[in-house]
């Protein structure tokens, strides 16, 4: 037995790469900045600007969207360009968009703003994602090691940001900071991100464009809507079965800061949740992930993972408050991130069984922006229904969930294995 063969029977992660190092740490980075400032979002634009709270869900849909619903150009540009230039430019309208967000005090900056926030993700994210996994099959080509324990330490390392940055923001808060002192502090790790990649991104020649065979299309230079993948039923009901878990997913931005300022009276313990759903990540996500690909097809995975969810948001106004008043809402959190560990990798991993091989980028990003786009129509919903009694709200909300995983059991097609450590990335 071949010492990689070893490791990756035992679960083991082998050393990286210099360049995988440096995809990890950036993705590491990346969510320390972000979720420094989003978990505040929410309350600023409620308390802070006064906003309704269908603006709120709206503002917060349209940050989503401008992100996910974007995501297939930012891999388009990182497919015929590389990805440096993709990263960096990216960066720098993070940057700016955060110090913008500091400064907006109206809905028509805060809106300008959380745009540019998102669509700077659109372009570093799938560029990052993307490198990873070429990376990520070269080095398994090399050692024997599978690529999806090379993917769970990125995965991994993201959450580990997710970890940090709410409670950095949770910090600054209560030094009396303020929500813009957070979006600056944002900013800066952006700053310092874009200074480590000019300097240590390696520059790619510029691919030349290949015509699809038998289309005479080269990719890249327009949009094009293929029937295979456009008109694909499968793949089209995995996008909606996606959908209902990115709405849900949202909900942390949305009903948990009100689930907790109703039990606590403030927002302070929020970066604590979010810290617990990053923490169950980094700390499970790959022993979780070994256990299902053993024992659970994805198909199957795709509706346990949703019904979890749904068990989450059903069990709020059941779970009496605890000592604290915080045990429904991290029952609400604990349930959201163990759906979301079995049902993203599931998910994921399908799409290349949905999908023919030439198309997989761009089914890649359709999966996320047809999410995106629910997740806009979704949140400007559902932030409708803050006022609404418990039982009512969270009813809804477990329902979403519900729908998807009953859409999920119609599934065709044959499963894949799923790849391990698959998260939303912002």
């Amino acid at each position: 037995m071949t010492t990689s063969t070893a490791r990756a029977r035992t679960g083991v992660t082998p050393a990286l790469t210099p360049y995988l190092r440096l995809l990890t740490a950036t993705q590491f980075a990346f969510n320390t900045g972000f979720y420094a400032v989003l978990p505040y979002l929410a309350a600023h634009l409620g308390d802070g600007l006064g906003m309704a709270g269908w603006l709120v869900g709206l503002v917060l849909g349209l940050r989503t969207f401008s992100q996910q619903g974007l995501f297939v150009v930012g891999g388009a540009l990182t497919d015929r360009y590389g990805p440096r230039p993709v990263v960096l430019t990216g960066c720098v309208l993070r940057i700016a968009g955060f110090c913008w967000l500091a400064q907006a005090g109206t809905t028509a900056t805060v809106i300008g703003a959380v745009l540019l926030i998102g669509f700077a993700a659109a372009l570093f994210s799938p560029a990052v994602e993307s490198e990873t996994a070429r990376a990520a099959v070269a080095h398994e080509a090399e050692t024997g090691t599978p690529r999806a324990q090379v993917l769970a330490v990125f995965s991994a390392a993201g959450q580990a940001g997710a970890f940090l940055g709410p409670l950095l923001g949770s910090l600054l808060l209560l030094l009396g900071g303020g929500f813009r002192t957070a979006c600056l502090a944002g900013a800066v790790v952006f700053v310092g991100v874009l200074a480590g990649h000019a300097r240590l991104m390696p520059r790619r020649p510029r691919r030349v464009p290949v015509p699809v065979p038998g289309t005479g299309v080269v990719p890249g230079t327009g949009l094009v809507l293929p029937r295979e993948v456009f008109a694909n039923r499968p793949f089209l009901v995995l996008c909606l079965v996606y959908s209902s878990y990115l709405v849900s997913y949202n909900q942390l931005y949305l009903a948990l800061p009100m689930e907790v300022e109703r039990a606590t009276g403030s927002q302070g313990a929020l970066g604590g949740l979010f810290a617990l759903s990053s923490l169950l990540v980094v700390v499970a996500q790959l022993p979780l992930t070994r256990w299902s690909a053993r024992r659970v097809a994805p198909r199957a995975a795709l509706p346990a993972g949703l019904v979890v969810v749904a068990a989450g948001f059903a069990a709020v106004p059941l779970a009496p408050d605890g000592p604290a008043g915080l045990l429904p809402a991290a029952v609400l959190v604990v349930l959201l991130t163990l759906g979301q560990m079995l049902l993203v990798p599931a998910a994921r991993g399908l799409v290349p069984d949905l999908v023919d091989d030439h198309r997989l980028g761009l089914a890649t990003g359709a999966l996320s922006s047809v999410s995106g786009a629910a997740v806009l129509v979704g949140s400007a919903a559902t932030g409708t229904l803050l006022g609404a009694p418990g039982p009512v709200l969270w009813a809804v909300l477990a329902a979403v969930p519900l729908a998807g995983a009953a859409l999920a059991l119609t599934l065709s097609g044959k499963g894949g294995t799923p790849v391990a450590g698959t998260t939303v990335t912002d």
